[in-house]
């Protein structure tokens, strides 16, 4: 338990960035799952647009702490393979 007040400001500033880095992390899996959606749909339009918008909220995530540069690389390039290949069908 937190008993200067230094370490219980720390713990209030640390509880308001969980939500907010929370929220975040729901937002960019929100647009991935978008993107998986519009693959499994099989609309290759839809998809890449899907992506189009999924990518900079990534890479927000990346400038934000709340994912990893390579993740956030990883996942990109995995998702854009695959509507690639949708499109290429």
């Amino acid at each position: 338990m937190a008993n200067t007040p230094q370490s219980k400001k720390r713990a209030r500033q640390i509880e308001r960035r969980t939500d907010v880095n929370k929220a975040r992390r729901s937002r960019i899996r929100t647009f991935i799952r978008k993107v998986e959606e519009a693959i499994a749909s099989g609309n290759a339009e839809a998809a890449a647009l899907a992506l189009k918008t999924a990518q900079p909220e990534l890479m927000r995530g990346v400038t934000k702490g709340v994912v990893h540069k390579n993740t956030a690389s990883r996942k990109v390039s995995r998702l854009a393979a695959r509507v690639k290949a949708l499109s290429a069908n």
